[in-house]
């Protein structure tokens, strides 16, 4: 009887494919392992097997598998059901779901070899020099990579001499599969067996006598033995003994020393032993009975508390109960600067059951990761990640935390699948029968709707923690002080005030401004020109550390220029600022403090938001300026002001959603103020003191924001009344994208009517050399979001056969942020 199996490929193909497997395979093979696969004419992928059957395909003929790559599922039932829902709901394939949920070392790659036809005799005069050469090569090498022969014949285009030896049957062509996860191997040294006794240690001793420098390793070894009784690392040694590697190398080559390998996790916890959690207070512990009571009727609680009212605290406590019951627990965070602080909250409650998960960490530290959570290793009990840690293969649930769950940056945005982790991580809830609690200050609208139409349960603390005062927030209007001539650079004399009688207090302070680099815009004082991106419609940034212009869609820079390059004339002004500006001013206006700034370009590194977030709170800085990402729920003890720059280009943004993030954002960044007694006092500079969102935010008026913002929702229909799904189009020919548009608009509307918007133009309309155009869908309550999604693949597929419009790049954006 004849085997076979349905594999996900990790490319975007809407059909599994079927592969032919031996008997014996059939009976090791199980869904969720690995298998190497021939796909295409040459290619070999990784891909992971779905199911076992013996149907052979009808409309082609199932090749044989390469090899089996694992000897046991790497990816749980479980998870191949949440891959199918994304590619469903989320509409792309389940390979897209593959690429993005597996770590980049599972997915192994095939290079091309290059080997002697033995059964092919060939003449040395028949090949040409180059030919000759590579011929040559293969009589002292089994086989030769791509690479090997690009430097044999020193030129790049390789592939017309290896098709004339191929033409020739001089050479045979093969894919060969490389792992690309390597385990860490620790380097450890023992002292060989024989010289173990005290007889063989004092004669060795006496031999090493005219060699005091490896008598001193000897012995250093010896006392780190007797002292630890544990292996000894060779870093440790030379360490202790003072000595260099080369020493050491020589007493292992003398025989005197071994040395040996032992494979350790790049994830380890350093931490000291776990403490008890803290007592909660009469609000924390009423918060902690609602949710365990709103979690016996629904699925997904919400829990609404102010900025700094201990909801960690609340978490830690359901953290405990769900380790009681030996299930694992997930703690989605938006941000990865997050990470920083949480882990040494949670490590010192729950010791080395904390594991960190996020983009930042190396091909292999995920892959260890990802094995620890699968085999429920006690290592792995709280996962703590940003929103890639929703695909792990997790075992037994037992609760998900998403904490500050309104934020944007849940929302994947390239490449596929573009999903959003809040709530995909309700999905995964469901899907192991457990349960998920929301968290924030500043619920998203989406979530209290839910909770408004009792889907969500709702648990509120409207207290800070030890009855701290909300802080004071005071709207300064700089159109005034202009007027009035009481502005230095960007800062209002009220805010210099507040900050002098901050810092001569021994305080620090937040300066808030949501644009990094120097200027947004360099413009020439004579004819007015602006320097653009060559590859986007956007004017370039101005980085004074660098002296640069860049583009932050792109990447493109350039030096400053010297003068215009419209008119000639010399003199280039800045407009608009960014935190780059802010930090100059402020050494300027307080030049005996320490500033930091907190933004993408002095986080790139691994520990880059470590170091700022470590340096802020042991106070090595007085004044930290920064962008959004100072807004993530971080927690300074000392920070007792918070200045808000310029509220007005959070409000004035071309976007449904800017007044409900606005106010989120003047929100949490207002948070971070007064934490601890003393109560906080947060300064917003802005042209319109007036504008209803921030009055609200002024008197911590959530309901009054919600309200306003629904009406408006339900009047032009937007979410969460209706659902969203955003098309966009793209290509590098402007009339193609153009064409195109309208043909997919209006095929649309012949489906959808007026639900349709656009085609519209984006507010940056080219990035990196491509024209934009998207198109709108609203999608009533009542209308089948299935039956929506299943017309518009029918209008996608008659839209790629149009000859013309198969080179347009189409991206389905559902429910779009």
């Amino acid at each position: 009887m004849l085997h076979f199996i349905d594999v996900i490929l990790p490319i975007p193909v809407e059909n599994l494919f079927t592969y032919e497997i031996t008997e014996a395979e059939a009976g090791f093979i199980k869904p969720g392992m690995r298998v190497a696969v021939p796909f295409g004419k040459s290619k070999v992928y990784t891909a992971i097997v779905k199911r076992l059957h013996q149907n052979p395909p009808q409309i082609y003929e199932a090749k044989q598998i390469h090899q089996i790559l694992d000897e046991y599922p790497i990816v749980t039932d479980t998870q191949l059901k949440l891959w199918d829902w994304m590619a469903n709901y989320y509409l792309c394939t389940v390979g897209d779901v593959m690429r993005a949920a597996l770590p980049n070392a599972f997915i192994l790659e095939s290079e091309t070899l290059i080997s002697k036809n033995n059964n092919k005799v060939i003449q040395d005069s028949d090949l040409k020099d180059d030919e000759f050469l590579i011929y040559e090569a293969l009589h002292h090498q089994s086989s030769l990579r791509i690479q090997d022969i690009v430097d044999i014949v020193d030129k790049k285009q390789v592939f017309p001499i290896i098709k004339r030896l191929l033409e020739k049957e001089a050479i045979v062509v093969e894919e060969e599969v490389f792992e690309k996860y390597k385990p860490k191997l620790v380097k450890y040294v023992k002292l060989q067996a024989q010289h173990t006794t005290q007889d063989g240690l004092q004669a060795l001793l006496e031999e090493l006598s005219r060699a005091p420098k490896q008598r001193d390793v000897v012995m250093s070894l010896f006392q780190l033995s007797a002292k630890t009784k544990k292996a000894i690392k060779v870093s440790e040694l030379t360490e202790a003994s003072g000595a260099s590697s080369s020493i050491i190398k020589s007493l292992i080559d003398k025989a005197i020393l071994e040395e040996y390998f032992i494979q350790t996790d790049r994830v380890e916890f350093n931490g000291k032993d776990s403490e008890d959690s803290k007592a909660l207070n009469p609000e924390q512990e009423e918060a902690l009975f609602q949710i365990k009571k709103t979690f016996e009727t629904h699925q997904v609680t919400l829990l609404h508390g102010v900025t700094s009212s201990g909801k960690t605290e609340v978490y830690v406590k359901l953290i405990e109960d769900a380790l009681k019951s030996e299930k694992q627990v997930l703690y989605l965070l938006p941000e990865i600067a997050l990470t920083t602080q949480l882990v040494n909250r949670l490590q010192s409650y729950f010791g080395e059951q904390v594991t960190v998960f996020h983009s930042k960490y190396s091909a292999h530290e995920r892959v260890e990761v990802w094995n620890n959570v699968l085999t429920n290793s006690p290592k792995a009990k709280v996962i703590l990640g940003a929103r890639s840690s929703i695909f792990l293969p997790f075992r037994s649930l037992g609760l998900i935390i998403v904490d500050e769950e309104h934020e944007q940056s849940f929302k994947q945005f390239d490449p596929a699948p573009r999903y959003h982790a809040r709530d995909t991580a309700i999905v995964l809830a469901h899907l192991h029968g457990t349960k998920t609690l929301l968290g924030s200050a500043t619920p998203s609208l989406e979530s209290y709707f839910n909770v408004k139409q009792g889907k969500y349960g709702l648990v509120e603390i409207t207290k800070r923690y030890n009855n701290v005062l909300m802080p004071d927030i005071e709207l300064v209007d700089i159109k005034d002080k202009q007027k009035r001539k009481l502005m230095k650079g960007h800062f209002s004399d009220r805010l210099i005030e507040a900050m002098t009688e901050t810092l001569e207090e021994g305080h620090q302070i937040i300066l808030f401004q949501n644009r990094r680099g120097f200027s947004p815009i360099v413009e020439c004082n004579t004819c007015g020109h602006s320097p653009q991106c060559p590859n986007c419609d956007v004017s370039l940034t101005f980085h004074s550390y660098r002296n640069q212009l860049r583009c932050h869609y792109c990447g493109h820079h350039t030096a400053m220029l010297l003068k215009c390059q419209a008119c000639g004339d010399p003199g280039l002004d800045t407009k608009g600022f960014g935190t780059e500006q802010i930090e100059e001013e402020v050494k300027h206006l307080f030049p005996n403090y320490k500033v930091g700034r907190m933004d993408l370009d002095t986080t790139r590194g691994k520990y880059g938001y470590e170091k700022i977030i470590t340096a802020f709170e042991q106070q090595e800085m007085d004044i930290l300026v920064g962008t959004q990402m100072l807004t993530k729920g971080l927690d300074f003890r000392n920070v007792a002001l918070v200045g808000i720059m310029n509220a007005d280009n959070l409000l004035n943004f071309p976007d449904f959603r800017a007044h409900e993030r606005s106010y989120q954002l003047l929100s949490q960044v207002s948070g971070r103020a007064g934490r601890t007694e003393k109560q906080g006092k947060v300064l917003i500079q802005t042209y319109n003191p007036y504008h209803n969102i921030l009055q609200q935010v002024s008197t911590n008026n959530y309901e009054a924001m919600y309200k306003e913002q629904m009406d408006e929702r339900y009047n032009f229909k937007y979410p969460p009344v209706y659902r969203l799904i955003r098309v966009t189009l793209k290509h590098k020919d402007f009339n193609r994208v153009n064409n195109a548009s309208i043909w997919l608009g209006t095929a649309l509307r012949q489906v959808f009517g007026d639900y349709v918007l656009g085609p519209v133009d984006p507010p940056v309309s080219r990035i990196r050399n491509q024209f934009h155009k998207n198109i709108m869908i609203k999608i009533p309550q009542k209308q089948s979001l299935g039956g929506t999604k299943k017309a518009i693949v029918k209008i996608n597929n008659s839209f790629m056969n149009v000859k013309d419009f198969r080179s347009v790049r189409l991206i389905m954006n559902v429910d779009a942020y």
